[in-house]
């Protein structure tokens, strides 16, 4: 059974485009994006490394 919502993150290899192209040949359509900070540790203090983008896909009607 498939789920009917699940997340997609954008891989660093994408862009947001593939992202959402990707989703659509799985079958599935944006309806909801979020985004959060990936940090690391640098001499103990967090430092940004990219943003992580993540698309909520929703199942698309046949």
């Amino acid at each position: 059974m498939n789920k009917k919502t699940i997340w997609f993150e954008v891989r660093e290899d994408e862009t947001i485009d593939d992202c959402l192209k990707r989703m659509q040949s799985e079958g599935y359509m944006a309806a909801g994006r979020k985004e959060e900070p990936l940090f690391k540790e640098v001499d103990g203090q967090p430092v940004p490394v990219r943003q992580i983008v993540k698309f909520k896909g929703i199942k698309a009607s046949d």
